[in-house]
């Protein structure tokens, strides 16, 4: 029998994604018999997962008790806090609540889904505060590299929790209007209990930077290479980004053209509520192509490397946009941990063809959108809160949060990972109890665990090959290898694998040899062992056998 987990008089705060890893942000607060849940994202697949492109959370839990939920409350507009709306919303039937513009790209995705009509969503406009359940919600804007990120203020029987959501401290901040010092000052004044808070950039002894200065390095960049082609790869949801190079185009006299179709869905949607209303007139690639090299500037995706985005594809010279010897690419982001081997790869093509190019490192064209140590420290004093509880980041970044907090003052720090059950209150605070809170894969139309027989055979497949062998009568057998390193060996390997396999099946005596399941498995064995004895290698084997020629 499962345990029940129905919060009874008391606060709890449990993750089922994004605690121990940086993505996939789901958490969920639970009071007096009810679940609220903020954010529903994913992140994108890796090497762990061949051939796969969405990673969700597994939502076992709270499927189990949408009759216990009362809605999900979305921070902002990344990927890694709405991307899994499309997927899971409709199965927890609960109304969504969003500000206009994470509203409008979240209302976009389930229009793409067929659901615009099947799933309430309910737009939150400026400090409006609502009541789900036992919880009152205000949205609290914060900066960050999207337009409208958001801290949530959620207000409960016992206590009152802030959610940071993604944020960082910027004094020029390009778009929005984040919640001043004093401002913050005053919610602290009024007590807070938790504060369940970003952890990405803790190790950065620094503050995180100012959208203002990038404007002012991107502009020097830019009018450092006249008469040059230039093109700036940033992150496309980074509206602010887009706006400063909107304006880095009318200051040096360049005209501006986008490449990526994110870039023209996110204008879109800016311009549609209200940012971007100075943004210049983009030229089509024939245009930019035709103007002089220096009258030009390009703003791509692909800045991380992903092999169908823009800069990949003009690296490749598969593009209308070219690029040539002098030109000059600007890397205006940060490089995502685990893109390395993409990233490098299109750096690469674009070095062979003599083309110039900044990251960050070089020169101060990126700022983060995560608070490094100092902007931590500034919101510990300024909120003054009971608990900390660390969140989004890997848990060395959750530990070392919760070490600085502690050495700030804070009371209590609970360091939790994605399934921990924390109780906040009452009482002391710490994790009570572990909950599922495994991965689900979007397996190309097919979401399935990420622990289940077809990515752990497909793991298999990759690192050791897989040979095939079909068994006809007398033990006569084809062989096939795939993914083994044999070459001019392969030949010999078959032939020498068919007659172990015929031996192998000729040994068997009586019973044995009238039993499919035993000629199977003899024939598997001989031809694995083969594979090692020529390879090194332990591949996956299947035999196939007709029933007629088992007879």
């Amino acid at each position: 029998m499962k345990k029940d987990f129905t919060p009874e008089d008391e606060l709890l705060f449990l993750a089922l994604g994004g605690s121990g890893e940086i993505g996939m942000n789901v958490n969920l607060y639970g009071c007096q018999g009810k679940w609220l849940m903020v954010d529903l994202g994913m992140t994108f697949g890796s090497n762990e997962y061949p051939g796969v492109d969405l990673v969700f959370a597994d939502l076992e839990f709270i499927e189990e008790r949408t009759s216990y939920l009362v809605g999900v409350v979305l921070t902002h507009a990344h990927e890694d806090h709405i991307g899994a709306v499309p997927y899971f919303a409709q199965d927890l039937g609960v109304p969504l609540y969003a500000t206009p513009f994470t509203a409008d790209l979240v209302r976009r995705k389930l229009a793409e889904a067929g659901l615009v009509d099947q799933i309430e969503l309910n737009v939150i406009e400026g400090s409006d505060s609502f009541a789900l359940g036992p919880f009152d919600i205000s949205y609290v804007p914060l900066a960050h590299s999207i337009a409208e990120g958001h801290a949530l203020l959620i207000d409960t029987p016992y206590g009152r929790v802030f959610h940071t959501g993604d944020w960082k401290l910027d004094e020029e901040p390009i778009i929005g209007d984040p919640t001043t010092e004093e401002e913050l000052c005053e919610i602290g004044d009024e007590g807070v209990l938790a504060m369940v808070c970003d952890s990405t950039n803790v190790f950065n002894p620094a503050e995180s930077g100012s959208e203002g200065a990038v404007y002012r390095a991107l502009h020097d960049e830019v009018a450092r290479w006249e008469g040059r082609r230039v093109l700036v790869t940033t992150f496309a949801s980074n509206v602010a980004r887009l706006h400063t190079l909107g304006a880095v185009a009318q200051a040096t006299g360049r005209r501006l053209c986008v490449a990526g179709r994110s870039l023209d869905r996110m204008i879109e949607v800016s311009q549609d509520n209200g940012y971007l209303a100075e943004f210049p007139e983009v030229v089509d690639f024939d245009t930019a192509m035709s103007l002089p090299r220096g009258e030009v500037l390009i703003v791509a995706t692909g800045g991380q490397g992903e092999p169908r985005a823009a800069l990949a594809r003009i690296a490749e010279k598969q593009h209308p946009i070219e690029l040539s010897a002098g030109d000059v690419v600007l890397f205006s982001s940060r490089q995502i941990p685990g893109n390395e081997i993409a990233v490098g790869r299109v750096q690469n093509l674009l070095a062979e063809r003599g083309i110039v190019m900044v990251t960050d490192r070089q020169s101060a064209i990126h700022v983060s959108g995560h608070p490094g140590r100092p902007e931590l420290e500034a919101l510990y004093t300024w909120l003054r809160p009971q608990i900390l509880v660390p969140v989004h980041g890997e848990m060395r970044h959750m530990t070392e949060q919760a070490r600085l907090g502690l050495e700030c003052g804070i009371p209590h720090a609970v360091v939790q990972k994605n399934g921990d059950m924390v109780r906040i209150a009452p009482g002391k605070p710490g994790k009570i109890a572990e909950v599922r809170a495994g991965r689900l894969l979007l397996d190309g139309d097919i979401i399935s665990p990420a622990d289940g027989e077809a990515m752990v055979m497909r793991r298999r497949i990759s690192r050791e090959g897989l040979v095939i062998v079909a068994l006809g009568p007398q033990g006569r057998a084809q062989v096939e290898g795939i993914g083994l390193p044999l070459d001019e060996d392969y030949e010999a390997f078959c032939t020498e694998a068919q007659g172990d396999i015929a031996d192998a099946i000729g040994k068997l005596k009586g019973a044995a040899a009238r039993d499919r399941e035993s000629v199977i498995e003899a024939a598997r064995l001989a031809a694995r062992r083969a594979a090692t004895r020529w390879s090194g290698k332990r591949p996956q084997v299947r035999v196939m056998l007709p029933k007629e020629a088992a007879r």
